[in-house]
């Protein structure tokens, strides 16, 4: 193969690539852009066969880019950042109105969300086109940073990233989630893990990482810990009485809206949050992104009262005075 034969898939593979170096493996990567692992291994062969050098060190678990995989990362991104201005920037060109709408959401308020975010775009802006993408906040960085997505309601406002305008949603605090027939105390998270394992979010969630390491500051070690990384799979195992667990408001809704039996309780810790946020690429969606915020806001506060209760509306801190 050469770079004839190439041509034609050169831009795929070049994101199949961008998408395996910025994750660190062939599976994540491919997960991000829909393929299966052979067919995102075999993007990433055909460009080290075009291109004649090796760009992956397969020796090493998980595989590491060579020298020169890191210089084609660095051309990659920023090929592909120039296609993907010029696309916007033509699309735009003799419009008022928005055309195309490609959207990363926190997975667990996409459901709540979806309905809402789809009127305000079709009626109040006009969107003839939208793409939802749900997941974590590692999957909207990489749509973001790859201009695979034009903005983001997420629970990371990526301040290392330049050239975004950010419009906060809401600050939510973690309440103690439990069986709803469990009759232990509730005071102590050391006394509860005496009798329930904790549930919680999988270390390669940002919820997970960040519910982690505030335990460890608290030099909390529970015994026994199941990780998911669905709010619904844990919220399903709290039901089921298989443990207990650390929920914020928007993230226990699904479950309550399914009538998961539950009993909430006000976190016996202090200091653990989590801050919802539209983040957008600066000045391309019109006022569109802070429209998305006020509505998410409004559509979030009142879930969280209809599902969650007092308990979840006191534990919820937004602008809006």
């Amino acid at each position: 193969m050469d770079r004839r034969t190439l041509s034609h898939g050169l831009m795929r593979s070049l994101e199949v690539f961008v998408a395996v170096a910025e994750t660190g493996q062939m599976r994540a990567g491919a997960k991000l852009l829909g393929l299966s692992q052979p067919a995102a291994s075999q993007h990433i062969t055909a460009l080290e066969k075009a291109f004649g050098t090796v760009l992956l060190d397969r020796s090493t678990r998980p595989a590491r880019l060579t020298y020169d995989g890191l210089r084609l990362h660095g051309k990659a991104q920023k090929i592909l950042d120039a296609l993907s201005d010029m696309e916007t920037e033509l699309r735009h060109v003799g419009q008022k109105s928005l055309t195309l709408l490609r959207v990363g959401i926190q997975a667990s308020i996409a459901t709540t969300l979806t309905p809402s975010l789809i009127n305000l775009a079709q009626r109040v802006f006009n969107v003839e086109d939208i793409t939802l993408h749900a997941g974590q906040s590692g999957n909207h960085e990489h749509l973001l940073r790859t201009k695979q997505a034009d903005l983001a309601i997420t629970s990371n406002p990526f301040l290392d990233m330049d050239g975004l305008e950010r419009h906060h949603v809401l600050t939510e605090k973690y309440l103690l989630v439990l069986p709803e027939r469990y009759d232990g105390p509730t005071d102590s998270l050391e006394a509860i893990q005496t009798r329930l394992p904790l549930v919680r979010f999988g270390d390669t969630t940002n919820a997970g990482r960040q519910i982690a390491q505030h335990l460890r500051r608290l030099r909390f070690e529970p015994g026994k810990v199941i990780q998911a990384d669905r709010s619904s799979m844990v919220t399903s195992c709290v039901a089921a009485g298989q443990g207990f667990s650390l929920l914020t408001p928007t993230l226990l809704i699904d479950g309550l809206v399914e009538n998961m039996s539950l009993r909430l309780e006000e976190l016996p810790v202090s200091g653990l949050s989590r801050t919802l946020t539209v983040v957008a690429r600066k000045d391309e969606l019109q006022s569109f992104p802070k429209a998305l915020a006020e509505m998410a806001e409004q559509t979030l506060v009142q879930q969280i009262s209809r599902h969650v209760g007092a308990i979840g509306a006191r534990n919820v801190e937004t602008d809006r005075v």
